[in-house]
This record gives structure tokens, sequence and C-alpha cells, in this order.
């Protein structure tokens, strides 16, 4: 029998759900942003939203088209500039979880959004780091959401925008960045988890139906596995029904 929901749908459910018992998470618009406010009205009620724009504590009525969607700053606990956003509550420790996402991932979780191809010559110019840098360097913990695609899983980035796990291992310790770096990977297909000693992005679990074959495909390296991959619950119907009805009725992400 056909699910009833679709890839993107199981996407943000799986996210949302890893926000359990999270207070304080950096949001960016788009899936991440459908993911927390999901997760704000299931798994983590008092979750704080927090908006690169200066936004902390949103409470956005509608799904925010962008970070500076007027809507974002209806009901938030505060509102400040960028400067005191990223130095106070991001340098400063507070921010809990970080979503990001990128054009490229490499197996220790690095992240690219600034070229493909050269950097002299590159084929695609991407919009750089904005925030996303100071964001994987600082936040106590990352999840990355994206679609799962060769292009996209890599094994080696054309630019390190924002620092994973480096080179694996204690690299990231060694340099004494202060966030402890990706803890998880939220794709379309699957799920993603960091190996405790090497770093190494490993497969943690699938989605329904997902042979574990295809999601080999899509990666370009050869991927580990966890020995105890599991397979990931599909979306409750209260989930979809709050997804589809209040957050994304219209369908832009999910």
């Amino acid at each position: 029998m056909p699910p009833t929901y679709t890839p993107s749908e199981m996407m943000i459910v799986t996210a949302a759900r890893a926000l359990d018992g999270t207070r304080t998470v950096f949001v960016g618009v788009g899936l991440p942003n459908s993911a927390c406010n999901l997760a704000r009205r299931t798994v983590a009620p008092d979750l704080e939203l927090i908006y690169e724009s200066g936004i902390y504590g949103a409470r956005p009525a509608r799904l925010p088209l962008s970070i500076g969607d007027p809507t974002l700053i209806s009901g938030a606990t505060s509102i400040c500039s960028m400067v005191d956003l990223f130095g106070l509550y991001l340098q400063g420790g507070r921010v809990e979880v970080a979503f990001l996402g990128g054009a490229q991932i490499d197996r220790f979780g690095n992240l690219n959004t600034t070229v493909i191809g050269d950097w002299e010559d590159p084929k695609v110019r991407l919009p750089g780091s904005g925030g996303a840098c100071e964001i994987a360097t600082n936040a106590q913990r990352v999840f990355v959401i994206m679609r799962l695609k060769q292009r996209a899983f890599v094994e080696r980035l054309d630019f390190c925008t924002s620092p994973g796990h480096l080179g694996g291992g204690r690299e990231r310790e060694g340099l004494r960045l202060p966030g402890s770096g990706p803890q998880l990977v939220v794709t379309d297909q699957c799920v993603f988890e960091f190996d405790e000693d090497s770093r190494e992005m490993t497969l943690a679990s699938l989605y329904p139906g997902v042979p574990l074959a295809q999601v080999r495909e899509q990666v370009g390296w050869d991927v580990r596995v966890a020995p105890d991959l599991r397979e990931a619950a599909p979306p409750a119907s209260d989930e979809l029904q709050l997804l589809r009805g209040e957050l994304d009725p219209q369908g832009l992400y999910r």
C-alpha cells in the first residue's frame, strides 16, 4: 500500500521529533522552519525559536517566507539587533540546536554553500555563508536537513563554508571550536547520525519502503551503516493534520 504522506512530510516530521525536549533552536526558513514550528506544537511545547534577523522566542502566526518576514515579530519574546543575537545568544553558548542545510555535505558533516566547481572559475556561485559558519561553530548541536542526492552528498567539498567535524576524529575539539558540531542529518529517505569516535556520518534509520541500496546510490562515498539500523516511524495523523492544515496549507515546503 503506498504511503499517505510525501517524502518532504516525512522529513519534516522526523526533524521535528528530533527536537523533543529542546528549549532553544536557531531556525532557518523552509524545511527547518516547518519542522521547528511542528515541534513546538507537539514534542517541544517550550521551544524558543530564534531567527537570524534578531528574533528570539518567535511565535509566527503563519509560515514565514524569509527571516525578515514581519510575522516573526508577532508575540516574540525579544527583538534585538543581529549583533546582539549572535554575540549574546549564539556566541554566548545559549543555542541548544541549530538547523543548517547546504548544496554539499561530506562524510564528516562539513557544508558548502559558497561555490560549485573551482573557486576561480566556478560552475555555480551560491549565496555564501551568511550566518551559517558562526552557527556551525557556536551552536551546542547542529542538525542538518537536506534532500538525499549524489551531487549533494559528496566525497570532497568544492568549498568548506561551515565546519562540521572537519577531518574527523578529535580535529574539531583540537581547534577548540565551542559547539559539538553536527549530530544528525535528516533527509527525505533516511537519517544519519555521527560515529562517536571517527565522527563519520553513519546511516541510522531508513524511512518505510526505502531500500538500503537506494541510499547507497545517492551517497558519494562508501557509507557506514549502524549495526542496529532501524526503520523510522511514519508520520502520525495529528502531525500531518497540523502540517497540512495549519503550518503549510499551501504546500510550499511539504
